[in-house]
């Protein structure tokens, strides 16, 4: 395996980038114009818009996660060997899996808000489930809010793994793993 990563760590970077740059503009800036709209009209307005970002969103967090993948068999023996990546590492990837489950149910229920909102045949808006359109609304609110929150620590701890790959901090990790001791 090649000793750089260019392309994977740009993969992983601009994909995380994507998502949670993404998902704070939607929050903002896509909701905050919704609201500006007629109360029929807020609910279409901000599902379509966030519809249409879905596939962009798609292909950020694949591009992040097949990013990530090939940086962590990369450093494999990183993480096994220098002291406290693991940590971090199992960290990253509990703050990503959470980050894709925020994402995926914020999808789930804007796909219900789509149902629930759409004009009926007849005339006025569905009404099969307007309770639940109401449930989904107090539910995406904070979900749509927890993805750039979860994202952002994901951030956070690509900060970190960068810091633990100066050359002192991996002979700092590594000598205090194998001598169980902490070096200066």
């Amino acid at each position: 395996m090649s000793e750089r990563n260019t392309f994977a760590r740009s993969l992983h970077d601009l994909g995380l980038g994507a998502w949670f740059g993404g998902s704070l503009m939607g929050v903002i800036g896509l909701n905050g114009a919704a609201a500006d709209e007629d109360t029929a009209d807020r609910d279409r307005v901000s599902t379509n818009g966030w519809a249409k970002w879905t596939p962009v969103n798609a292909a950020a967090i694949a591009a992040h996660l097949i990013g990530g993948t090939v940086i962590l068999a990369a450093n494999a023996r990183r993480v096994q060997y220098q002291r406290g990546v693991d940590v971090s590492t199992a960290a990253k990837l509990a703050a990503t899996g959470a980050a894709m489950a925020a994402t995926a149910y914020t999808r789930v229920l804007g796909k219900r808000l789509e149902r629930a909102t759409e004009p009926e045949p007849g005339g006025g808006e569905g009404t099969e489930d307007l309770m639940s359109a109401d449930d989904a609304r107090r539910q995406m609110h904070i979900a749509q809010w927890a993805v750039p929150a979860l994202t952002g620590v994901v951030m956070v701890l690509n900060s970190l793994h960068g810091e633990q790959q100066r050359p002192e901090e991996q002979r700092r990790g590594i000598l205090q793993r194998v001598t169980g001791r902490d070096v200066p």
